[in-house]
């Protein structure tokens, strides 16, 4: 009997697993669904494409809660801050599904957007579909695309996000300004480090 009860209580704790989905859009890709629209936190519907600038557009996969995202909250606003200054749209995307009646539903997302002083994009992922077609994974991680929609760099904001004081290259930064300058990226992917997107379980 107890064995029949804990097998049931482990198949309800499937039903908000956070797999991982496939592997990450490559670099040279299109935009995948730049067109969906999402609801953001001052209300409106944005799309990914409308929140592209002169020179293109970071979509970052965040939250509210992760500890990874907490402890890069300094370096998301800077990062964010320089991509507005090369005229690179921003859009902060939360894709924790499984999360929304929790910290990361609508609600707490504008507080927290509030409490950071975003002033750039923060939308709900419905049912992590724009996660899902870019194959992100983890919160943050950051994905550039250029003027034509092209991605150029995905992954970290930088090479030590476990630890600021350790920070040498910001690959996101210097993707920016190679991109802006018409000039390759020299670091186009790096590894992102933090909490899994806490998607809804798959249906079989």
């Amino acid at each position: 009997m107890k064995k029949i009860l804990y097998s049931l209580l482990a198949l309800a704790g499937l039903t908000t697993l956070a797999f991982t989905s496939g592997d990450p859009l490559k670099i040279g890709s299109t935009m995948p669904k730049s067109d969906l629209k999402m609801q953001d936190i001052s209300g409106k519907q944005v799309s990914m494409k409308d929140a592209k600038k002169e020179n293109g557009v970071l979509v970052m996969f965040s939250c509210n809660t992760c500890p990874y995202v907490v402890k890069n909250q300094e370096r998301t606003i800077a990062i964010s801050q320089f991509a507005d200054k090369m005229k690179i749209g921003v859009i902060i995307l939360n894709s924790n599904e499984a999360y929304r009646g929790d910290d990361d539903s609508y609600a707490a997302m504008q507080a927290y957007a509030k409490e950071q002083n975003y002033t750039w994009n923060y939308v709900v992922d419905k049912n992590h579909e724009v996660a899902d077609a870019f194959g992100a994974n983890r919160t943050p991680e950051c994905f550039l695309f250029d003027k034509n929609m092209v991605l150029t760099y995905h992954g970290a904001i930088d090479d030590s996000p476990s630890d600021v004081n350790a920070v040498q290259r910001i690959h996101l930064q210097e993707a920016m300004k190679e991109m802006v300058g018409g000039k390759e990226v020299a670091v186009k992917e790096s590894k992102s480090v933090g909490c899994t997107i806490k998607r809804l379980k798959k249906a079989d």
